[in-house]
């Protein structure tokens, strides 16, 4: 008996211990805090452009605002909420560095459905629709690259009677 409340005894203080590890934060110098601890990020309000991007079964509703500031994608920062994609950086900012205007807009983007990756390019795809929307000569740059394509291919649906597969057959029995 005394075994086992001595079992009891330190796996509550390992609990305890867990818990009382609590991270703290991190905010950029030139973010501010609400009192929740999340980052308030300094958007304008006023005119915007907005595109909607699609990939696979990811859609993205992208805001461009023509005065700079922050690019949000679901009140995260566009790095942090895509930071396990390798160089994603460099893809997001694909139709700034074409059009150039890098640093002139902020962005806002609301995205949902499918994975990560597929988020992102439905991000890419709505920036380009919403540029295209701020100034129509921009067209034939974004068009030349890609951008402007809608890439549909997503998972096929399975099928009754196929064992769990899209396009797997059942076995034949032997004869």
């Amino acid at each position: 008996m005394a075994k086992k409340l001595t079992k009891k005894r330190n796996q509550a203080q390992r609990v305890i211990k867990k818990v009382k590890k609590v991270s703290k934060k991190v905010i950029p110098a030139n973010k501010q805090a609400d009192q929740q601890g999340k980052v308030v990020f300094d958007l304008p309000k006023g005119e915007y452009f907005e595109g909607i991007g699609r990939r696979k079964v990811a859609t993205a509703r992208v805001r461009i605002y023509p005065e700079g500031g922050d690019m949000v994608v679901n009140g995260h920062a566009i790095g942090k909420y895509f930071d396990t994609v390798p160089g994603a950086s460099t893809f997001y900012l694909q139709p700034f560095v074409l059009t150039d205007t890098k640093g002139k807009f902020a962005i806002t983007a609301k995205v949902s459905g499918s994975g990560i990756r597929s988020q992102l390019d439905a991000v890419i795809h709505g920036i380009a629709r919403a540029l295209i929307k701020f100034n129509p000569d921009l067209k034939p740059l974004l068009k030349e690259e890609g951008l402007m394509t809608r890439d549909d291919r997503m998972k096929e649906s399975r099928k009754m009677g196929m064992g769990g597969k899209a396009r797997r057959k059942r076995q034949s029995p032997r004869r």
